[in-house]
């Protein structure tokens, strides 16, 4: 049942005379939040939009406990998880050389798109709950980011390295015109992963608006507007218009002779033909689902699937039924010789092994329940934490947990 409550607090800069206004929250608690653990610390805010209308969004957020507050187009905001809470908003993320950012920061989904605009009334929703979270945890304006700003992505065969460009959620939030709009008067001026090297910009365009404030109006932002936004062509692959989603089932790549092909039916992605559309099939979730990869199947070999990564400490090899490897622990013949099957993880820590006296919340704490931890089971089947009972796993089963 949702129940509207009313919050009242002291808002500066959007009252002009100065006297205190109450904000319109409507509890819709997600049945993820009372498993969820309470976070450490709060020093960031995340905003992000939606990609979608309100209904499905808001039912998707909901159930997956995908952010704190949710502000629909009315500008009203739904309570999703508590705010002290961890909501599973920013997914595989990055600053400053800090992982997993969902465990620092409060996330906030918007309904709209990340290069579209907002309402008056988000406007005001949105600058009035924005300073009441910054009175109470104390973020500085330059810790309001994008989701655009924190995601990142594992290497593709698009790009061999771990890189920034993942989202564009989000991205009008990096505007000046619409941060001052929000009364956020400063922001990051640079990506610090990426100029310490820890991550590569896959999105040229998107790093241009998030930090200089120029490209808004470039001619990229048109030439690929409308119908032409979700069409292969010169400069613009699948991974630039689908991003993760580029070889999920529910993407469909629609070939200039009419034949169709899902994205995990394609096996050879130099044989998609500029003019092929793109069409998505479900509503976009605001992260996708971290997977055991699969030697012939998410691409050729161990290097096109992991990239520049392939003998990372972070990649790990199931190389029989129980056994896994670190990619540091294998020379680069065997990497070679691995078979089709092989089944491999990008981006993650090996947290060792169960044991009576070692937990999984010993290994990796509270992320031991996240769909981002897998499990290998002394039977050799692989699960994911989402899917396991923490007083019915066998000791000597591995646990790995995203970096």
């Amino acid at each position: 049942m949702i129940r509207a409550v009313r919050l009242a607090f002291f808002v500066t800069a959007s009252c002009a005379a100065g006297t205190a206004q109450a904000l319109d929250i409507v509890n819709y608690y997600s049945p993820k939040n009372r498993e969820r653990p309470r976070r450490k610390a709060t020093d960031y805010l995340v905003l992000h939009t939606t990609e979608g209308p309100k209904k499905g969004s808001l039912k998707k957020v909901h159930q997956n406990g995908e952010a704190h507050y949710f502000v629909d187009r009315a500008g009203r905001i739904y309570r999703i998880i508590d705010r002290r809470r961890i909501a599973l908003h920013a997914g595989r993320s990055m600053w400053n050389g800090r992982t997993d950012i969902d465990n620092y920061a409060i996330g906030i989904e918007v309904v709209g798109y990340h290069n579209g605009s907002l309402t008056a009334a988000q406007y005001q929703s949105l600058r009035d709950l924005i300073a009441d979270l910054q009175k109470i945890y104390r973020i500085p304006d330059e810790r309001v980011l994008t989701h655009s700003m924190v995601a990142y992505g594992r290497p593709n065969r698009w790009h061999k390295r771990s890189h920034r460009g993942r989202k564009r959620c989000g991205m009008l939030f990096a505007k000046w015109s619409v941060r001052r709009s929000l009364g956020l008067d400063k922001k990051p001026g640079y990506d610090p992963d990426v100029k310490a090297g820890r991550l590569v910009v896959a999105d040229p365009y998107l790093a241009r608006v998030l930090y200089s404030g120029a490209g808004e109006r470039e001619s990229y932002a048109s030439k690929f507007a409308g119908e032409g936004a979700n069409v292969i062509a010169k400069g613009r692959s699948a991974w630039d218009i689908a991003r993760e989603k580029y070889k999920s089932a529910s993407t469909v790549y629609v070939l200039p002779d009419g034949k169709s092909i899902r994205g995990n039916e394609v096996r050879d992605w130099k044989k998609i033909p500029a003019g092929t559309k793109v069409v998505f099939g479900d509503l976009p979730r605001g992260n996708e689902e971290e997977e055991v990869m699969e030697i012939g199947v998410h691409g050729a070999s161990a290097k096109e699937i992991a990239g520049d990564e392939y003998r990372s400490a972070t990649t790990i090899y199931f190389v029989s039924r129980k056994s896994a490897k670190r990619g540091d622990e294998l020379r680069e013949s065997e990497i070679a010789k691995l078979p089709k099957g092989t089944r491999m993880l990008v981006g993650y820590t090996d947290g060792g092994r169960i044991t009576a006296g070692r937990s999984a919340f010993d290994v990796c704490g509270k992320r031991w329940n996240f769909a981002s931890t897998f499990y290998l089971f002394p039977d050799g089947t692989i699960r994911a934490g989402d899917k396991v009972d923490e007083n019915r796993i066998p000791k000597n089963t591995m646990v790995f947990f995203r970096k």
